[in-house]
């Protein structure tokens, strides 16, 4: 008989060959007891085969602590598109059919092509659901209208198409404005579609009683449009950015337009509704902040500065909380002018906000003293001369006659 305790330690070393490297070929071994010198570990304890995974924290590399962003930075790169350029392209009218009537008895029965159907128009439909240009396309394509076919059968009309855009919306083309759209449901056909073909039985005559003679159908008008969206208020808040005009917003309407205590808050343009007793609406738009430069696309640039053109009358927000409120007044006024010519010369009101605050009534009295025009001091927080700032508002919607509606120019269908 062999050597029994050899034989054992052999049968020992043998099993533990066979688990470690099956345990091996399943799963990954975490090192952690020799991570400096790995290889090393490797040659000693299992050889050849087993590989090592070192995704434990020893090993790990570590990272640096990523900043996480300010909510204002977040809010900033919102998606907020108020002009859009779009290609449209209307339908292709259906070719026209060349065949003739053939059935038993009677092969030559005569010419029996139907006409192509006209190919579909685009037309631009406001709706007052939607707030923002940024679900419209580059390019628009009308539906073809269908062939004609035998037995006098007519091609079908293709359907209309249409692009659904916010209330306040300007077309222009080659820079001149052809239409502006502020009704809900009011429509503009842009492009028109092409005429079907005339099949061979349309020129059917008593010269000629078998015609192969067909037309073909016409193409689609093709357009290239400008879209703007431009805000539909009577009255334009205009201010720099945390002024409050947000605040005094949601103080004089039942507007909820966002409240933070960072500047630009306010990215896109919120429209509130002032009520008055006798059921007349005056529509007040909260524009976002104004910086020095804003003509020279500083900032927001001018992407929003287009929403006071449709604005009947401003109202100037001055922050009292800083020093020499009059020179925010001037700015203000400087940047509207660089932007369009006589902007700042609309009918206007100065309101003082934050009066609240302990250093706004001696900011107040300097602003008086440089200023001709009426100053009227409210505190949005408090509600302190929000009726007068009201009955001040109703002042310049009665005493502002309303501009008639331009309906737009529309494409020759010739």
């Amino acid at each position: 008989m062999l050597n029994s305790p050899s034989l054992v330690r052999r049968w020992l070393v043998q099993g533990m060959k066979r688990i470690l490297w099956s345990v091996a070929d399943r799963r990954r071994i975490h090192v952690k007891l020799f991570v400096s010198d790995i290889r090393q570990a490797q040659r000693t304890i299992l050889g050849v085969g087993t590989y090592f995974s070192t995704n434990c924290s020893l090993c790990a590399k570590t990272r640096g602590i990523q900043k996480k962003k300010d909510l204002s930075e977040k809010k900033l790169t919102r998606y907020f598109v108020d002009h859009r350029t779009v290609k449209l392209v209307a339908g292709t009218g259906g070719k026209g059919a060349c065949t003739f009537h053939s059935e038993p008895r009677k092969e030559w029965g005569g010419p029996d092509g139907g006409n192509g159907g006209d190919g579909g128009n685009i037309v631009i439909k406001v709706d007052q659901q939607v707030k923002s240009l940024s679900l419209l396309t580059p390019v628009y394509c009308g539906e073809d209208g269908e062939r004609g076919a035998s037995k006098n059968r007519y091609g079908r009309n293709a359907t209309t198409t249409y692009i659904r855009v916010p209330v306040g919306t300007v077309l222009k083309e080659n820079g001149k404005t052809v239409a502006e759209l502020s009704r809900h449901n009011q429509e503009y056909v842009a492009v028109y579609g092409g005429a079907g073909g005339k099949g061979n039985r349309f020129f059917l005559s008593n010269e000629n009683r078998a015609p192969t003679q067909i037309t073909q159908a016409e193409e689609g008008q093709q357009r290239i449009l400008h879209l703007e969206l431009r805000t539909m208020a009577h009255a334009g808040m205009v201010g720099f950015p945390n002024a409050g005009k947000s605040s005094l917003l949601r103080a004089i309407s039942n507007a909820r337009p966002a409240v933070a205590a960072y500047p630009f808050t306010t990215l896109n343009p919120h429209v509130g509704v002032v009520q008055y007793q006798d059921h007349v609406q005056v529509a007040v738009a909260d524009i976002p902040g104004i910086i020095r430069g804003a003509h020279m696309n500083r900032g927001l640039g001018i992407s929003f500065l287009r929403h006071i053109e449709r604005c009947h009358f401003l109202l100037f927000v001055l922050d009292l909380s800083v020093p020499q409120p009059w020179t925010q007044l001037r700015d203000l006024r400087f940047e509207l002018e660089q932007y369009q010519p006589e902007l700042s010369r609309r009918p206007q009101a100065i309101v003082a906000n934050k009066m609240d605050l302990p250093e706004a009534r001696e900011n107040l009295a300097a602003l008086e003293g440089h200023v001709t025009q009426q100053v009227i001091p409210v505190s949005a927080l408090t509600g302190q001369n929000v009726e007068e700032l009201i009955l001040y508002l109703r002042q310049l919607y009665d005493g502002h006659p309303h501009a008639e509606e331009v309906v737009g120019i529309r494409p020759s269908k010739g």
